[in-house]
This record gives structure tokens, C-alpha cells and sequence, in this order.
């Protein structure tokens, strides 16, 4: 069986879409269409409800899409309900909530999926409408496009444009923390996009930009020597190799980021936490934030528990940190909240040396994966993770 491949409109595969639920929901509006739904505009920095908080300044496209998907969604499908929304130059998140089985008009049942379509439609015919084209075609059953005889310089499949691309992202929220956190990222998706556009540099994914001065076979080296044998297979090693990401000759292993890169100029100083030392756990969380308070970045993959008090704890103090991600970063990538508002503020630095692969829910990292970061820490620190133990 082919591994569950990540993308925009990727399915839940054994999840009913006809019953009620919770989904957190994004549209892209199609390639080549620019921003049609408006312009983010205000300060990134300013409070919610001021004047110059940030908000969308919704084009005449962008305020038909809004309109649909307060009213027309709910008007065809009652037990559908929009919780939280934000329309965006080019995309839009909606948290909606079903309340029964899904049934249509007639009813019979149908499923999420078709709502969308349904939606998309209602758009398409609007935006066509704002476009001056006739809109007494009926959709092709594929793409929710028309055949028509009169085609635009840039219609779709010998239609007219579809203002959305085909298909859509659906994340399922499953407790009331996960459902916190999709509202928080809808609701805070323009600041989101306002310090991004301010600090482009920083905040978009630079793709192989930091040398790690790691070669694959010091790091085979380095797993032989720190993993069991049952955890340092060919076959582990092996797909470890496969995911990472390599200079083009093949010879050191690179890292993609997200964040200030120039926290990689100062003195850094792995943190990483051996079960050998718990005993001595006290003393290398003391350590390790005293060398912060001198300025010192801590590097750390934050897996293990010790690991992620050290850093939460130089976080709070608002210490700047690197931290090891455990995947690569996909084509969107898009942190949390808390960590855009780090990185924007030159606290945080998001490394990767993996290449990026849908990760099914569950999944545990393996010991050699974990070994691996814990390698690239002190590659990228040109130290040892011992350091802590040298009390001169």
C-alpha cells in the first residue's frame, strides 16, 4: 500500500462526511487569480477592536464569497452552521459545525463535500456575474465549470473561470482544545498574513539555507553509536537517508527555517536530555538558563519532557531559541499563532533537516528519528550536548 500522501484537499478516508460534526474548512482561490477577495490591511501590532487592528478589506468578490457562506449555506442545509469564518485575499477558513445528518432539498442524504460543491457553485455563478459572462450554463459535473460557447482568455478546462480551486482542506476538531486552537487560527489569520508581508525574510520557509556541516556518514556514525541495534536497522537507516535534505552533491546535510536566521550568528548551546542523566536534571536546567541569561540561543528538538521545560521555561523568560522540527515544512507552512508572534520578534528560529511527509495522527517518532535531531542540535551548535557538565 502507497503512504498517505498530504495535500490541500486531502480526505479523512474512514471518516462518514454525512454525519454531524465540527470541520475546519479552506478553500484556495484558483491559480492565476491573484488576491480577487480583497487586501489585508492595519497595524500587525495593534489590539483587536482598535482602528487599526488588522482586517480584510473585502473586494466586491470577496464580499459575494462572504455573503454565500453566511447565508446561502445555511438557507439550502439547516443543519449547517458557521461558526467562525475569515475571508482572505486568496483563501478563506470557515469552522462549521453540522448538527444532523447531512440531507439536501429533496431529502437524501449527502455529505460535506457536496455542500462545498454546492457552495463553490453559488460562488461561481456570482463571480461570473460580476465578470459581465452569461450564466445560463450548467456545471460540468468534474470541475463545477461551464461549457460555454463564449470562453475567456483565462477560463479553465474550455469553461469559464472557477473562482476556487478544485476540491478543499478539512481539519476535524475533536475536543474543545483543538477546537480553541482552529478558532484561534481563523480569527488571527489576518494579523497572520500582516506580519508575514512585514517581515518576509523571516516569516516564509527558506528552503536548504543552513549549512550543518554534517555529512550522512558521520551521522550513520553517530545513530550506530547512540541507538540499539534493533533501533539503528539498514532499514531504519536507510529511510532516515531518504528523508533528508542534501546539498546537491550529497555530501552535508542542509536544513530548511522559518524564522530569524540570525539567531544562528550567536552562541548556541545544544539542549538535549539523556535518561542517563535524570538525576542530574536540576543541574543542567540550571545550567542551560543561566548560559541564556548570557546570551546564549539555546538549540534543543524538545521531545523529551526535560527538554521541553528548559525551553518553555527560556521561552516564558523570553529568551530567544532554535528549536529541531520533528518533520519537514510543507509547501503552506503556517505555525501556530504564539510561535508567528516569536518568530515575527526575532525569538524563534524553526529548523528542519527533514524533507516533509503527511504524518497520520498517532504516529510516534522513532528512536533513531529522535537520535537524529538530537545530532543535528550539535551540528548546528558546534557542541557537544554534554556541555553542561563542565562546571569551570
Amino acid at each position: 500500500m502507497n503512504p498517505t500522501q498530504h495535500s490541500m484537499t486531502r480526505r479523512a478516508a474512514a471518516h462518514d462526511y454525512s454525519r454531524p460534526g465540527t470541520y475546519h474548512i479552506t478553500l484556495h482561490v484558483a491559480e492565476g487569480r491573484g488576491c480577487p477577495l480583497g487586501t489585508v490591511v492595519g497595524d500587525p501590532m495593534a489590539a483587536d477592536g482598535s482602528p487599526e487592528a488588522p482586517r480584510v478589506d473585502l473586494s466586491p468578490v470577496g464580499q459575494m464569497v462572504k455573503n454565500e457562506l453566511l447565508t446561502a449555506i445555511c438557507a439550502c442545509y439547516p443543519m449547517v452552521e458557521v461558526q467562525e469564518h475569515v475571508v482572505m485575499p486568496d483563501h478563506l477558513h470557515a469552522l462549521i459545525r453540522v448538527t444532523a445528518p447531512l440531507k439536501n432539498k429533496a431529502g437524501k442524504s449527502t455529505h460535506l463535500g457536496m455542500v462545498v460543491k454546492g457552495f463553490k457553485y453559488g460562488c461561481n455563478r456570482r463571480y461570473w456575474q460580476l465578470l459581465g459572462l452569461p450564466t445560463g450554463h450548467r456545471p460540468t459535473e468534474s470541475t463545477g465549470t461551464v461549457s460555454a460557447t463564449r470562453v475567456s482568455a483565462d477560463s479553465v478546462g474550455g469553461g469559464y473561470p472557477s473562482l476556487f480551486q478544485e476540491g478543499y482542506c478539512d481539519v476535524m476538531p475533536v475536543d474543545a482544545a483543538q477546537m480553541e486552537t482552529q478558532r484561534a487560527y481563523i480569527l488571527g489569520n489576518t494579523r497572520s498574513r500582516l506580519l508575514r508581508l512585514s517581515h518576509r525574510d523571516w516569516l516564509t520557509t527558506q528552503r536548504g539555507a543552513i549549512p550543518t556541516a554534517l555529512t550522512p556518514s558521520a551521522l550513520t556514525g553517530y545513530l550506530r553509536r547512540h541507538c540499539a541495534p534493533s533501533q539503528a536497522t539498514p532499514e531504519a537507516l536507510a529511510a532516515i537517508a531518504e528523508r533528508l535534505l542534501m546539498r546537491p552533491a550529497g555530501q552535508e546535510i542542509v536544513c530548511d527555517s522559518y524564522g530569524d536566521r540570525s539567531l544562528l550568528e550567536k552562541r548556541l548551546l545544544p539542549v538535549v536530555c539523556h535518561r542517563k542523566d535524570k538525576t542530574r536534571f536540576a543541574e543542567q536546567k540550571r545550567r542551560c538558563l543561566e548560559e541564556a541569561q548570557r546570551e546564549a540561543v539555546l538549540v534543543s528538538p524538545r521531545i523529551a519532557k526535560g527538554e521541553q521545560e528548559i525551553i518553555d521555561e527560556a521561552v516564558c523568560d523570553g529568551f530567544p531559541v532554535v528549536i529541531i522540527h520533528d518533520n519537514g515544512f510543507p509547501e503552506r507552512y503556517h505555525p501556530s499563532a504564539e510561535r508567528l508572534d516569536r518568530c515575527a520578534a526575532g525569538r524563534l528560529l524553526l529548523v528542519s533537516h527533514w524533507r516533509y511527509r503527511y504524518r497520520p495522527k498517532g504516529e510516534d517518532i522513532t528512536v533513531a528519528e529522535c537520535k537524529t535531531m538530537n545530532c543535528v542540535a550539535q551540528a548546528l551548535s558546534r557542541q557537544k550536548d554534554d556541555w553542561w557538565k563542565d562546571n569551570k
